[in-house]
């Protein structure tokens, strides 16, 4: 499936897609990715509501977003995302809080992380390791991926 739109970022840029008028995915690109929108006029309105809220995130890291998103995964994954909507803007869990809050482990839960579908709205770049690391981002704990949860981080005033 192609995007329905790269959106420009401080950090790069975010590869957005959309199904049945619905957003469903957001993807870390990096910097250079050329921006497009989808000429579908439904997609391009979902687009820039996306843009604004993406933008009032940027300007304030408190900003709660308010638009609609379907992220697909599992009954347990939908559980840990759940909770990772409920961190605030500058603060950090660590897997093992989260673990604990859901009676699971820490390596399922870096798992489900992981695999967010809808990272900055589905803020898991708040997680952190046990050691007070940065931990993974993205299934990674080196290069772009933890340059991008560092911008996060201190963009949220965390490091």
């Amino acid at each position: 499936m192609t995007f329905a739109a790269i959106l420009p970022a401080p950090f790069g840029a975010l590869g957005v897609r959309i199904e049945d008028a619905a957003l469903t995915a957001l993807e870390f690109l990096p910097p250079g990715a050329r921006s497009v929108v989808s000429a579908d006029p439904l997609v391009a309105s979902l687009v820039a509501r996306l843009a604004a809220e993406l933008n009032a995130y940027y300007a304030d890291p408190g900003h709660v977003f308010q638009l609609a998103s379907i992220p697909r995964g599992s009954p347990f994954r939908q559980r840990v995302w759940r909770a990772l909507r409920e961190i605030p803007a500058g603060t950090t869990q660590t897997y093992g809080d989260i673990a604990r809050q859901l009676g699971s482990a820490p390596r399922a839960v870096g798992q489900a992380v992981g695999d967010n579908p809808l990272p900055i709205l589905i803020p898991c770049h708040r997680v952190i390791a046990a050691d007070g690391s940065l931990g993974g981002f993205m299934h990674s704990r080196t290069g772009y991926s933890q340059d991008i949860k560092r911008w996060l981080l201190r963009h949220e005033h965390v490091i």
